[in-house]
């Protein structure tokens, strides 16, 4: 069930953020009159498709067929991207049939530069535009929740902050000398402000003042998982009960509280996974809170440490909340693009270059998106809605990059031809797609390596 979960948000993450790239790259296409032959989700073998010549079709497409101004709607094997076949252009679709006949009125070539620029930029426009509409929606309906709490509720075994010594209890005062408030003041100065560097907490601990150090060599992955912080007050709700496993055999409904597992007393989420997993094919003693109303009953939990459940963790703390208007929105979530889609993103390609963070532990592929993507889920609506919107901006922000083969590369052999007056070689132009796409390929390789040998 967790692999199908995977791999259905990994999906959902990458269907949606292609999509709105590419369709941006095809609008503009149609809008400054070109050709747009293919619209593909995925790349490589169609699997199948639809255009008004031929039709819903299975396969490869005839090779005599002549779609004219029709376009091919397809989905492709492999679900890691996708492309936008705009006649008279070298692109992902590596057709170079075109170069020796004379420019088409519809097609790329023909076209003056400022409207290909159009055409090139505006999958990262909407990749962009995408992120802020996210942003937008989320400050309207949720607004600006603060957890005014800086007090540690659990401590995550065999993670960084469980090595240096945190206690459950303890009340965080600052981090590397800037006071904390909120919750959210942590998690900000633990995984943004700080990141990559050696953490010094000043904590509360029965009435007396300490300090615990975390060098940056021990922080790890940069998720609130793998450093093992916790706030107080954070109890696990059920969300989701799995027809067929323990838990609905247990009598386990949406909602309910669970407060003990086996003789250990829960107060986190966290907690209760790991306490589940430690019983893995054990029978144990469930206790829950339904409706106020103490409940308990036996388990046991599957072999994969699972017993068929989906955990929210809900704050039942004091908190602070700001709301939004339709105007005043629009700055917040202006701010909020800005500051997580974009500053952090240059933070923390700085300090990988002045190795501050590792390199294996800043870059993922496929496999980590995927991870990430259904953790996100786990956590309801706007944690799904903010990582999508996060991977969009970074999707913008690496596209346009000037390197072949990306959206930057095309934009920067326009502008070349913008200044000289005559357009790159198309020899040339085609060597450098096939350069960058193979250093890309190379990347890609690397970097779900990386994620595999990670797991």
């Amino acid at each position: 069930m967790e692999l199908f979960n995977t791999i259905f948000y990994f999906l959902i993450v990458i269907g949606i953020l292609v999509f709105v790239h590419e369709l941006g790259h095809f609008a503009a296409a149609r809008l400054t009159g070109m050709r747009a032959e293919v619209f593909a989700l995925g790349i490589g073998y169609r699997l199948f498709g639809y255009n008004k010549v031929n039709g819903f079709t299975f396969g490869k497409l005839p090779d005599e067929i002549k779609l004219e101004d029709n376009t091919d709607y397809r989905i492709c094997a492999f679900p890691i991207g996708g492309y936008v076949k705009v006649a008279g252009m070298v692109d992902e679709s590596m057709d170079k049939n075109f170069i020796q006949s004379e420019p088409k009125p519809y097609e790329y070539r023909s076209k003056p530069v400022w409207k290909r620029m159009i055409v090139i930029t505006a999958g990262v426009i909407m990749n962009i535009v995408l992120a802020f509409l996210i942003f937008y929606a989320i400050t309207l309906a949720k607004g600006k929740t603060l957890t005014e709490t800086t007090t540690v509720g659990y401590v995550s075994l065999n993670t960084a902050a469980f090595n240096a010594g945190f206690q459950p209890g303890d009340r965080i005062i600052s981090i590397n000398n800037s006071p904390v408030q909120y919750w959210e003041d942590v998690t900000s100065k633990i995984y943004i402000d700080n990141l990559g560097e050696k953490l010094i907490f000043l904590i509360d601990r029965k009435g007396k003042n300490e300090i615990i150090n975390i060098p940056k060599e021990s922080v790890g992955d940069l998720t609130e998982k793998n450093f093992g912080l916790f706030p107080d007050k954070l109890v696990p709700v059920i969300n989701m009960v799995v027809s067929g496993k323990p838990a609905e055999s247990a009598g386990l409904q949406v909602n309910d509280v669970i407060t003990e597992f086996n003789g250990v007393k829960i107060t986190n989420s966290q907690q209760l996974i790991e306490t589940i997993k430690a019983n893995a094919n054990k029978e144990s003693n469930i206790k829950w809170l339904r409706g106020g109303i103490e409940m308990n009953s036996n388990i046991t939990p599957s072999i994969d440490s699972t017993i068929g459940i989906g955990i929210a963790a809900k704050y039942e703390g004091p908190v602070k909340t700001e709301s939004y208007n339709v105007i005043n929105a629009i700055p917040k979530a202006a701010y909020d693009m800005y500051y997580y889609g974009i500053e952090v993103f240059f933070t923390s390609i700085f300090k990988i270059f002045k190795g501050d963070i590792p390199f294996n532990k800043a870059i993922g592929g496929p496999v980590k998106i995927a991870q990430v993507s259904a953790q996100s889920a786990e956590g309801g609506i706007f944690t799904f809605l903010s990582f999508v919107a996060l991977l969009s901006m970074s999707l913008a922000i690496i596209n346009i990059l000037p390197f072949p083969a990306l959206d930057g590369g095309h934009f920067v052999m326009l502008a070349y031809e913008g200044i000289f007056r005559r357009p790159v070689p198309y020899k040339v132009q085609i060597v450098l797609q096939n350069v960058g796409f193979a250093l890309l390929l190379v990347l890609m390789l690397f970097v779900i390596y990386n994620d595999i040998i990670s797991l």
